[in-house]
C-alpha cells in the first residue's frame, strides 16, 4: 500500500506498484488504451475499471436511482454501468475489495484538456478525486486537442512516464490529486513540465448552441467560444498549453476560500 502521512503522499518503487485506471470517455476509448499502455511501462500490476459508455462531463455525480453492473472483460479489466465515480467505488470496494490495494490511481487520457473550469465538470478529473478521497494517490491526464483535428496521443504516450515517475518520486500533499495537460504539439515540439495554478476561461466561454432536427423540431449542444485575442496568463494551466507546455496542476478537495470565512466572520460576528 501507498506510504502515506498527514503531509505528503509518495509510492514505493514502481516495480511493486499496483496501478489503477478509470477515465470518462468509457472502456472502449482510444485514450483508455493510451494509458493502459503507459501504466505497463511503469508497472506490471495494472487494474482497469471504466465506464461501460462515454461519461464526458459526469463530473462527480453518483448513480443513485439506477443499480451499477459490472462486466468483466478480462482477468483485470471491468466495465461498469455507471459513472466515472461510480467505477472507482467499484474497483476499490468490490473488484479489489479483498486484493491488495491499489497505491496510484491514473485517470484518463481524456479526449481533450481539462483545464480552468473544465476541471470541476470533468468525469476524469473526478475519478481521480475519487481515488483521493479514498486515500489513493491520484492523477488526471488530458491531451488537448484542436477541434477538428486529431488527438497527438503519441505526445501524452511518450511523455507522461517518465513525468508520472517524477511526481511518485517528489509526493505531493494527503487531500490533493494532480492534474496534467499535455498540448496539442507533437512530443518533440512540447515544453517542459511546468507547475501551475487553474486558470479561468474568459467570461462567456460556455454557449448554447441551438439546432433544428428533421422533424422540425429544436434542439441544442453545449459549447465553448473562445476569444483568441485575450492570452491566458503564463502561470496558469490555460496558458501554459496554450504556449506548448505540459501543465501540472494540484488541485485540492477543500474548496473553502479562506479569505472570505475570516472576512464574513467578522461581518456576521
Amino acid at each position: 500500500m501507498a506510504k502515506r502521512s498527514k503531509k505528503t503522499s509518495k509510492t514505493g518503487t514502481s516495480s511493486d506498484l499496483r496501478i489503477l485506471i478509470a477515465n470518462d470517455d468509457g472502456i472502449r476509448a482510444p485514450g483508455l488504451k493510451v494509458l493502459e499502455r503507459i501504466a505497463r511501462s511503469i508497472s506490471k500490476d495494472v487494474w482497469v475499471v471504466a465506464p461501460e459508455f462515454e461519461q464526458s462531463g459526469a463530473s462527480r455525480s453518483l448513480s443513485l436511482h439506477d443499480p451499477l453492473r459490472i462486466r468483466r472483460l478480462s482477468t483485470r479489466r471491468f466495465a461498469v454501468r455507471g459513472t466515472p465515480v461510480d467505477c472507482v467505488l467499484m474497483a476499490v470496494n468490490h473488484v479489489l475489495k479483498d486484493e491488495k490495494r491499489p497505491d496510484l490511481l491514473l485517470s484518463g487520457v481524456n479526449r481533450g484538456a481539462n483545464m480552468g473550469e473544465d476541471v470541476t465538470y470533468s468525469g476524469t478529473v473526478a475519478a481521480a478525486m475519487e481515488g483521493t478521497i479514498v486515500g489513493i494517490p491520484s492523477i488526471a491526464l488530458s491531451q488537448a486537442v484542436v477541434p477538428g483535428q486529431s488527438v497527438k496521443w503519441a505526445t501524452t504516450e511518450q511523455l507522461a512516464p517518465a513525468l508520472i515517475r517524477r511526481l511518485l518520486s517528489a509526493g505531493w500533499s494527503k487531500g490533493t490529486l494532480i492534474n496534467i495537460n499535455f498540448p496539442d504539439v507533437m512530443a518533440a515540439q512540447a515544453g517542459d513540465p511546468r507547475v501551475t495554478v487553474q486558470g479561468q476561461r474568459d467570461t462567456g466561454d460556455l454557449v448554447i448552441d441551438p439546432r433544428i432536427d428533421a422533424r422540425g423540431q429544436p434542439y441544442y449542444w453545449i459549447g465553448y467560444r473562445r476569444n483568441l485575442g485575450t492570452p491566458y496568463p503564463a502561470t496558469t494551466d490555460l496558458g501554459v498549453v496554450e504556449s506548448g507546455g505540459i501543465s501540472v496542476t494540484p488541485l485540492q478537495l477543500d474548496l473553502t476560500h479562506r479569505a472570505t470565512v475570516r472576512a464574513l466572520k467578522k461581518s456576521l460576528t
